[in-house]
């Protein structure tokens, strides 16, 4: 773990299923705050897991409400995990290791916890890609829950979900199919990262977002989205031909299309400024 670059690649030769969404988290927190203590971040990482194994053991054959309800106590019980009110936007709310410190973060950075002491406890559960505010759920057989953890892992019911909804999107927004999507955990991932860098590109850190793509890159090589997006921040940086590089993959993941043509005509561009 001595390079969290390098750790980051190998995720990113990962089947999805294969990859301990703490760990990872972790590394790309080691690379957002290089002096932040991860060792301390990865041996808490290890008592979560103990924690959730704990709970669980007399729960074997128990409903999935017990079960949520068991993981707020450890969660949120034991370790005082809480969703950041005051400084929603402070950066430190999407690197694990400060959200670790401070016991406060994120919706999707405290779902990551949640998710591994969960998976510690060896049961089903999943991220959600609700609108502008990230879920967990629980699963057993046909059944799951969805749990706000920024929230305190609240069982969300039907009008929970649509009160978030429509605050979201407007009060006239309904609940439709695919709403509960499960997210991959590379999403998550690129979720997470995608807070930093947003909130990087706000403040008019060119450079440090795109220092983010990379990294998001790296876990994700093949998101089209990530390499368009990296060609038009190289673009603007007047790095012209890392630009090239970037839209060219794009191209080999997307050939045709509205977005494959636009891209080729920036291509075509920047080219001939190389000329």
């Amino acid at each position: 773990m001595s390079d969290p670059r390098l750790a980051l690649e190998a995720i990113g030769q990962l089947p999805d299923a294969e990859i301990d969404i703490g760990d990872a988290a972790l590394q790309l927190a080691r690379i957002d705050a290089p002096s932040a203590d991860w060792r301390a971040a990865h041996h808490h990482l290890s008592e979560l897991a103990k924690s959730a194994v704990q709970m669980s053991t007399p729960l074997t054959g128990a409903g999935i409400q017990d079960k949520a309800e068991a993981l707020a106590d450890v969660l949120v019980g034991a370790f005082k995990y809480r969703g950041d009110l005051e400084t929603y936007d402070d950066l430190a709310n999407a690197n694990l290791i400060r959200v670790i410190e401070r016991r406060r973060g994120l919706p999707v950075a405290l779902g990551i916890l949640w998710l591994h002491a969960a998976r510690a406890a060896g049961w089903a559960c999943h991220g959600i890609d609700f609108p502008a505010h990230f879920l967990i759920a629980l699963e057993d057989g046909d059944k799951q829950v969805a749990l706000d953890v920024f929230i305190g892992g609240q069982v969300m019911t039907t009008q929970d979900l649509l009160g978030l909804l429509r605050r979201v999107e407007g009060p006239d927004a309904n609940l439709r199919p695919g709403l509960l999507q499960p997210m991959t955990n590379r999403r998550i991932l690129l979720r997470l990262q995608n807070n930093i860098m947003t909130r990087r590109l706000q403040a008019g850190d060119m450079l440090g977002g795109l220092a983010c793509i990379e990294d998001m890159l790296r876990i994700a090589p093949d998101q089209p989205e990530l390499w368009r997006q990296s060609g038009v921040m190289n673009q603007k940086l007047d790095r012209i031909a890392a630009a090239v590089a970037c839209y060219t993959r794009f191209l080999d993941l997307v050939p045709n299309g509205s977005a494959a043509n636009a891209v080729r005509a920036q291509l075509e561009i920047l080219r001939s400024s190389l000329n």
